[in-house]
């Protein structure tokens, strides 16, 4: 099932399936559960997120290819780092260019995200994606120069500023997609692309990156794993292409579909 998360023309945030042939019908019931598919077809929506994240968990370094293009040593252990809740951002809203504290170094990385459906600890890899309820496509926006020089050794600060994690259009249940790292990925910047790859180019694949995660460690149903980009990021390349004002940005997974944000500037 592919379902999305939408705010109704009376304000009323709901969750709907979303069909082949682009109709949606309102759930009913919690999607951690088993929600049911009422039938009533949804018109005049606002698309959000397709989940508000417990927690956003992200893994750094975990593409092969992208490791190299950096001239990074392939980690021992998963890389790990957090965006706060505020990065959220929903399909077609945009990426704000930090201004009070500036950046002119935000990049792009495409990225597939992980939602957990329930709360787990100490996950054996043969077992992890039992606990998956579905996946999504993700945006990790960094500003390059908080992460990298001003940040104090920590990614945190240029990978949690407002609107950098961009989740959607829809949540995928896990039963659609046999083997998340047999997926293609990429970003399309202004019809350009700059990322194309697999996901089977993951250094942790995906159950290796729960069982990482889950050890001695509680991920509450909702937590939401960010599980690292291919190469081709902006940072990269020669010059360095990063997002400027008027710049509109697209993830794309198989079989999950397309994420698209427009880029602006902070206003003052």
């Amino acid at each position: 099932m592919k379902i999305i998360r939408y705010r109704d023309a009376d304000g009323t945030v709901h969750h709907g399936r979303l069909h082949d042939d682009g109709r949606a019908t309102r759930l009913a019931g919690d999607v951690f559960g088993k929600p049911a598919d009422t039938g009533e077809v949804v018109e005049g929506f606002k698309l959000l997120a397709p989940i508000e994240p417990r927690d956003i968990l992200c893994i750094g370094l975990n593409y092969r290819r992208h490791a190299a293009e950096g001239n990074q040593p392939i980690p021992e252990f998963p890389v790990l780092f957090m965006k706060n809740s505020g990065a959220l951002q929903n399909p077609g809203d945009p990426i704000v260019l930090p201004r009070r504290l500036r950046s002119d170094a935000v990049d792009y990385e495409c990225e597939l995200a992980v939602v957990i459906g329930k709360a787990c600890r100490n996950v054996p890899k043969a077992e992890a994606l039992d606990y998956v309820l579905g996946y999504t496509c993700a945006n990790d926006v960094s500003a390059r120069d908080w992460q990298l020089k001003h940040g104090g050794t920590q990614w945190c600060r240029g990978k949690t500023f407002a609107t950098f994690c961009p989740l959607g259009p829809c949540l995928v249940t896990a039963d659609e997609i046999a083997d998340p790292n047999a997926l293609g990925i990429r970003t399309i910047l202004n019809g350009r692309t700059m990322q194309d790859w697999k996901t089977d180019d993951m250094i942790f694949d995906v159950p290796t990156l729960i069982e990482f995660l889950s050890g001695s460690t509680t991920l509450a149903a909702g937590t939401v794993i960010l599980t690292g980009t291919p190469h081709g990021v902006g940072g990269a390349r020669k010059p360095p292409v990063f997002l400027q004002p008027g710049d509109t940005v697209t993830v794309e997974i198989e079989g999950i579909g397309s994420l698209t944000n427009p880029v602006v500037e902070e206003a003052s």
